[in-house]
Formats: structure tokens, sequence, C-alpha cells
């Protein structure tokens, strides 16, 4: 018998019809009381630590869920965080960092569709988010639709059908069939002990290219944020013909930004030693992203640059596969 800490911060899953559309309203008893006549292989106390729609979620509220998860982690086998799913890869990836070496399932699951309705997706993604957490294994995952996926690989892919979300660049974990569970590949183990790293800096700022971009944009990034991620064309492609926007970008880095380059192309990821337009940035000591979502690069920059300002230290981090953030050219690893 297992023993499962449920922690719930609101979201789709908790929410009931209002004037104002649907709004999170439902406790973690409510929550659980649809599924507690249920027998699974576990014990579950539940706990709220916030009720918002993930929308607002903030990075202040994902360091409050991994303290959750930090301080009773002696204490449970597994967890289970119900989040809205707008923002829930952003959160799966932030606890992959502020979490390392965990060696317990942290499952976090939600729904399209509020579980008081009388057709809903809540109540199996719930059970199956539950079956995995007794697992035997460790790490991060969002368990939605019957899959379970890497929390630094989850990408929300559709706004209303139940297989909303996706594993990008990387197999999924596994599929969950009622109390079968069908790996897809061999989870790694670790034996070194949980290490919590809450640091996060939250001046960071996502910017998507679209013809047209005007450089003076950079000029007001530089007095707010102390980061930036650019979702470039293609491979990398940055312009440098008409709308020139290299210059500003060096000015950046040579005032200690942080710059990262991904692409705005989901699969497959960043190359920028393919094309001219990419090799021109790379000139610059810009950040590169691999094959990472820009759901894992945004918590990854935050919590870097929660650790150091040195840009030589943040690109080290940033590059080195964490929590199989990243598809590896070679082997290598990162000290947390």
């Amino acid at each position: 018998m297992k023993n499962i800490l449920l922690l719930a911060t609101g979201g789709t899953i908790a929410s009931v019809p209002s004037e104002e559309g649907l709004t999170p309203k439902l406790t973690a008893e409510q929550l659980t009381s649809y599924i507690a006549k249920e027998n699974g292989p576990y014990q579950l106390d539940s706990q709220i630590l916030m009720n918002i729609d993930s929308t607002n979620m903030q990075p202040e509220h994902w360091r409050e869920i991994a303290e959750a998860i930090y301080k009773n982690y002696d204490k449970y086998d597994g967890f289970v965080v119900t989040h809205g799913t707008d923002t829930m890869a952003y959160t799966a990836a932030a606890l992959s960092y502020m979490l390392q070496y965990v060696n317990k399932p942290i499952v976090l699951t939600g729904s399209q569709v509020p579980i008081g309705f009388e057709k809903t997706d809540a109540k199996k993604n719930i059970r199956d988010a539950l079956r995995f957490a007794c697992e035997n294994i460790g790490g991060v995952f969002v368990v939605f639709d019957g899959r379970v996926i890497l929390g630094t690989r989850a990408v929300k892919m559709r706004t209303k059908s139940y297989d909303a979300f996706e594993s990008i660049n990387h197999p999924y974990v596994a599929y969950i069939h009622k109390d079968r569970i069908d790996y897809q590949y061999e989870l790694e183990t670790t034996h070194e002990q949980l290490q919590f790293d809450p640091s996060l800096c939250p001046d960071v700022f996502l910017l998507k290219l679209h013809p047209g971009t005007k450089p003076e944009i950079f000029d007001y990034i530089r007095h707010l944020y102390r980061g930036v991620i650019i979702e470039s064309f293609g491979s990398g492609g940055v312009p440098f013909q008409g709308r020139n926007l290299l210059p500003k970008i060096k000015e950046l880095i040579d005032d200690g930004m942080a710059v990262v380059i991904t692409t705005q192309c989901l699969e497959e990821g960043e190359d920028l030693t393919l094309y001219e337009v990419g090799r021109k940035v790379a000139q610059n000591t810009v950040i590169l992203s691999g094959d990472m979502n820009t759901e894992a690069i945004v918590p990854k920059l935050m919590w870097a640059l929660g650790k150091t300002a040195n840009l030589l230290d943040i690109k080290k981090i940033m590059e080195t596969p964490i929590a199989n953030d990243i598809t590896p050219k070679q082997e290598e690893s990162w000290d947390a």
C-alpha cells in the first residue's frame, strides 16, 4: 500500500460555472470525493495549495508547489498535483529543475472538462495519475489521456480535445490502460539524495520573431529583464537584412543579458550551424537550446538566472541536459 499526497492548485478540473465563466472553486477534499469509493493500491491524503486558473500561475507559485513536495517528501511514496492545463507544462518543467535527483513519482494532471460535469476526462486523468504515482520510479511527469510524458517534454497542443498534450522531441514514457502500465523504455534510476533548489529569477522575456520585428524592441527589454528567449525562424534564423536585429542582440549580450536562441518549430530543435542567418547570430555568446521545448526553456532560464549572473555559467547550465530536457549531442552531465 502506497502513501500518496494530492496537492490541488485549481484549474479546469476544480472549476464550477459562474456568471463570469468557469472558475476554480473545489477544495482538495471535494476533488478526491469523486474517486473516494474506488479501491486503489494507495492511501490518499490531499491538500490545497491555491485555487487559481493556471493562466494566473506565476513562478512564485512554482516555488510554493516545489516546497510543499519537498517538505512532505519523506512522508509519501508519490505525489499528484492537480493543475490547470494552460500552463501545466511550464510548472512540470519548473519542478524538474527545482527538485533534483527525485526517486519518487511527481505527477501533474488536470482535465479539459470540470470534474463535476457529467461528461468529463477529469476522473480518468486523476485515476491514471494516482496509479502512476504508485510506481517505483522517480521523476516529474505529466499524465493526461492515458499517456505519461516527461515533465520537461510536455506541450499543450489542443485547447478542447481530451488528448491535449504531446511529448515533443522525446518518446512517451508509458501508456496507462486502467491498472496496466506499458512502458516505452526503461527509466533511469538515481541513488543520489534529493536536492531542493528553488532559486528563480522571473525576469525573463519570450520574444517570437515575425517578419517586421523592429530592432528597437530590444531597447525596452534591456531595462526590464535579465534574460530573453528568442523564438527564431526555422533552424535558428535571425534577420540581418532590412530590420537587422543582430546589433541590438549583441548590445544585450555585451550588457550582460542572457540571450537564448530557440525555434518556432515544435519539433527537431535549432541548429545555428546550417544557414548564414544562424551562423551570424551564433558569432555572439548566445545560448543554444537544442531541441528543448519553450515550456522548459522559460523556467530553466529563470532557474539558471536565480543561481548566477555569470553569462558563461548560465550558458553551461542551459546547454547541459537536466531531467532529459535536451537530446544530448554527446554524453555530458552538470552538477546541480
